[in-house]
C-alpha cells in the first residue's frame, strides 16, 4: 500500500543573519501514513520532527528535496488535499473564555463545516459531557483532546499529532493512548511525533 506522505531528500536550512545557518533536516527519505494504523515519528527534542511536519503541511518551504501528500507536491498544491489532513503542530490555541463547544463551533464555521460535526468530534474525544465548560477551566489533557477534536472536524483521512502527550500526567497519557488507537481503528491514518520511546512502543504499529 502506498504511503500517504512521501519525502525524498528533504532538507531544511534556517538562515540566521550574522550567525551560522541551522540545518534542521538533512537528506530525509521517508514514507509514512497508512489507513487504520498509527505511525510513530520518533526522535529527541530538537531533532527536526516539527520542521519535517511543517514541510509536509506546506507551512514552510524545504530548502531542497520534496514532499508529496496524497500524491501532490505539498510546496505548491497542498491546498488541493488540505481537507483530507488534520494536524496539531506544537501548542494549539483556543479562546479561554469560550466553552469547548463554542470554540469548535467557531472552527467549524470558519472551515465551512456542518454544525453536526461538532457533536461527532466531542463524542469521539470523550468531551461530550464537558462541552459547555470554558476552555480555560480544562485540564491539560482535556485541552489536548479538544484540540484533536478540532483537527477531526473535517473528518480527515490523515491525522498528524505533534507530541500529543507532552506535559500530560500518567492518567492523561493513558487517555491519549486510548483515543489515538480509537481514531486509527476508525480507518484513519495517524502519525504521532514523539520523543517518548515508551509511548511510541505502546500505541504505534510502526515507527521511523
Amino acid at each position: 500500500m502506498t504511503a500517504i506522505v512521501e519525502m525524498q531528500g528533504l532538507r531544511k536550512v534556517y538562515r540566521r543573519r550574522g550567525r551560522d545557518d541551522v540545518v534542521a533536516v538533512e537528506g530525509l527519505d521517508l514514507n509514512l501514513g497508512r489507513p487504520g494504523t498509527v505511525h510513530g515519528f520518533l526522535g529527541p527534542n530538537g531533532s527536526g520532527k516539527t520542521t519535517t511536519i511543517r514541510c509536509a503541511l506546506g507551512l514552510i518551504r524545504p530548502s531542497a528535496g520534496g514532499v508529496r501528500v496524497f500524491g501532490v507536491d505539498s510546496r505548491t498544491r497542498f491546498h488541493e488535499v488540505a481537507h483530507r489532513v488534520g494536524a496539531i503542530v506544537e501548542n494549539p490555541k483556543m479562546f479561554p473564555n469560550f466553552s469547548g463547544r463554542r470554540n469548535l463551533t467557531l472552527l467549524a464555521e470558519l472551515g465551512g463545516i456542518e454544525p453536526r460535526a461538532v457533536d461527532r468530534v466531542l463524542e469521539t474525544v470523550g468531551l461530550a459531557g464537558r462541552d459547555e465548560d470554558n476552555f480555560g477551566t480544562y485540564s491539560l489533557g482535556m485541552r489536548q483532546r479538544l484540540a484533536i477534536a478540532g483537527a477531526l472536524l473535517k473528518d480527515p483521512d490523515l491525522l498528524i499529532l505533534d507530541e500529543p502527550a507532552n506535559g500530560l500526567d500518567p492518567a492523561g497519557i493513558a487517555e491519549m493512548r486510548v483515543l489515538i488507537r480509537r481514531i486509527a481503528e476508525e480507518g484513519k491514518a495517524v502519525v504521532v511525533s514523539s520523543h517518548q520511546l515508551t509511548e511510541v512502543e505502546q500505541i504505534c504499529d510502526d515507527v521511523t
